[in-house]
């Protein structure tokens, strides 16, 4: 019994030692992009965390429908090793919401992003006036099932403290936002029942400011502001991995 009992206990300890070892995180952070963009706005802030020891997995959900975007993300939450950190910017919101509710979901983080409650859409939160001197999205109307920026518009809207080169090829490689992921309601919400952060973007012309406030209060969420426009990755990588990690280490 004493033989057995230590062969237990061995193979307990083993794969922690393993784990500390390698200097690897014991948890993974899984991060999901918004509309118009994809993964790779991501890359700063992977190689900030990768290179603090965390395994960090980029979903590239397709923003055609939110159940699609749910599904891509739960894969991405099956192939980590450890218990998940989940991560939404702006749209990615409304996916964490939904896709958090999976049980190896440790957190929720929400940068610059959609926290909605349980029957609500992108388009009815949308719907709401933003408030004197904050803008909303400058969208084009509706175009065979999609939406995206105006061009135009798209740096000063979405980034206009990234250098004008990368906001420029932003704007002529955005990615078609599918109407059916921007009017599907909400049907499980995860920050009901696991800890949640909120990373407030002051200076959003995507997302009002007082939106976001709104939100990770009603969340009850750990909040931190900054002075950064909607792409908050791309202008303060190192600020963003840092609130990240913040939440990996909350137990």
């Amino acid at each position: 019994m004493v033989r057995i009992a230590l062969v237990l206990l061995l193979s307990l300890i083993a794969p922690a030692a393993a784990l500390a070892q390698s200097g690897e995180k014991p948890v993974s952070i899984v991060l999901v992009h918004g509309a118009f963009v994809d993964g790779s706005g991501w890359k700063a802030v992977f190689d900030i965390l990768t290179n603090e020891g965390y395994e960090v997995l980029v979903v590239q959900n397709p923003t055609i429908s939110l159940n699609g975007d749910v599904a891509a993300t739960h894969q991405v939450i099956a192939a980590a090793r450890h218990p998940v950190i989940l991560v939404g910017h702006s749209y990615g919101g409304m996916v964490i919401t939904e896709a958090g509710d999976n049980p190896k979901v440790r957190g929720l983080v929400y940068i610059a992003a959609f926290a909605p409650d349980s029957g609500e859409s992108v388009a009815s939160l949308a719907e709401q006036k933003p408030p004197t001197g904050e803008s909303a999205a400058p969208l084009l109307p509706p175009h065979d099932g999609y939406l995206l920026v105006d061009p135009s518009k798209f740096p000063g809207a979405f980034a206009a403290d990234v250098d004008a080169s990368i906001t420029r090829f932003m704007a002529a490689s955005q990615v078609p936002w599918g109407l059916e992921a921007v009017q599907t309601k909400i049907t499980k919400v995860a920050w009901k029942a696991k800890p949640s952060h909120f990373m407030v973007t002051t200076k959003d012309s995507m997302i009002p400011p007082t939106f976001q406030r709104a939100f990770a209060k009603r969340a009850g969420a750990t909040t931190m502001e900054i002075d950064s426009s909607h792409a908050v990755m791309l202008s303060h990588p190192r600020e963003a991995a840092a609130f990240i990690e913040t939440a990996g280490r909350t137990k």
